[in-house]
């Protein structure tokens, strides 16, 4: 079995591409990141991805992670010591992980020589990771270093009512404009149910309008067509121009169906990045960096002026304001530690679902049935 990377030329090794895993709570997000590892684990020869965790309040994960923000944070003790919430918690432990970020940057950058693929799975909660300035941070640094992908799990049994169906659309689209990065829509337990109806629905959007026009609570008491149905009937024209340049999969994490089709939307992606992503990426970090650049000359031509008038309206005290090297304390920066796990020995670089290990302390006693 080929690899999915084979068509890279030996003599020029490609930089590994990063795929950035989105999607709603119960999509299947972890899972898929078990079976797309077990998938290039299966390689010949094996081709294991560099996997970092993000999400700081699962139990467990079904696969060994390369890095993982839990063992940096401590989800429990950051929710008691800020007095925070459930999702509160988890913003504040991805911020306090953002901080230390440039340390995952070098992790990754010492692996890219051994590795194809570097997977990003992400919080259960997709707003704290789409809209959150740690999210952004993450996404930005991430794109900025190495070709990347956002693939978007959609949980197809849960979307076969046509409501449903145009709110994950909608988010899959803010997400694409928000990001800016090649994107793949992944209708993932297609075991369960087939993706057929969503493909059907996107090529022809007469096809959505038909379905939506049969589904129940579409029109009022007097027989006319509600909002949400006039509503949908639009934003369906509107995605029209969405749908065709996006590109589209069904994957049973279950069954692993699927899964090769996956990795070759990837590698057409990381084309997509190179031609188009990437030059303005960098148009976008010169006109950053030169913006910055006139600030920092703006406010230090400010400070210059001002200390001249200060020294001649008061030179006495001028004189005594003198820098004392003695006086400066030390910058302590060495506190939190980004830990690389991958140097640690272990059996495997990925578990099954039925063997996926707990961390110490963690453990859960779930109801058992009868």
């Amino acid at each position: 079995m080929d690899s999915p990377s084979s068509a890279a030329s030996s003599s020029t090794k490609k930089m590994p591409i990063t795929i950035i895993v989105i999607g709603m709570a119960g999509a299947g997000k972890s899972t898929f990141v078990q079976r797309i590892n077990s998938y290039l684990h299966s390689q010949n020869p094996p081709t294991p991805p560099y996997i970092l965790n993000l999400d700081p309040a699962v139990t467990h994960v079904p696969y060994e992670a390369n890095i993982d923000i839990r063992d940096t944070i401590n989800y429990q003790e950051v929710m008691k010591q800020y007095n925070l919430g459930p999702n509160g918690g988890i913003l504040t432990c991805l911020n306090l992980f953002t901080t230390k970020f440039d340390q995952v940057l070098d992790l990754v950058e010492k692996r890219a020589d051994s590795v194809d693929y570097v997977i990003l799975d992400t919080p259960g909660q997709i707003e704290i990771f789409t809209w959150s300035a740690s999210g952004a941070i993450i996404t930005d640094a991430v794109a900025s270093s190495l070709p990347t992908v956002v693939a978007y799990i959609i949980d197809t049994p849960r979307t076969t009512a046509p409501a449903t169906f145009m709110s994950n659309m909608l988010y899959a689209c803010s997400i694409l404009y928000k990001t800016k990065l090649p994107f793949i829509l992944v209708f993932n337990k297609t075991d369960v149910q087939p993706h057929d109806f969503a493909l059907g629905w996107m090529a022809d959007f007469e096809e959505f309008q038909a379905a939506l026009a049969t589904h129940s609570g579409t029109r009022d008491a007097e027989g006319e067509p509600t909002y949400m149905n006039s509503l949908m009937n639009s934003m369906s024209l509107v995605l029209d121009e969405f749908y065709k340049n996006l590109k589209t999969v069904g994957v049973s994490s279950m069954t692993g169906d699927g899964v090769k089709d996956f990795f070759a939307a990837v590698d057409a992606s990381r084309e997509e990045y190179e031609k188009e992503y990437l030059p303005e990426l960098q148009k976008a970090r010169q006109r950053r960096d030169k913006s910055l650049q006139e600030v920092k000359e703006d406010s230090m031509n400010r400070l210059l002026s001002d200390l001249a008038i200060d020294r001649e309206k008061n030179p006495a005290a001028a004189a005594l304001d003198r820098w004392d090297p003695d006086e400066e304390g030390e910058d302590d920066d060495g506190d939190i530690n980004i830990i690389d796990r991958s140097e640690d020995p272990w059996p495997g670089q990925y578990v099954d679902l039925t063997r996926a290990r707990r961390h110490e302390g963690q453990g859960s006693n779930w109801p058992r049935p009868g």
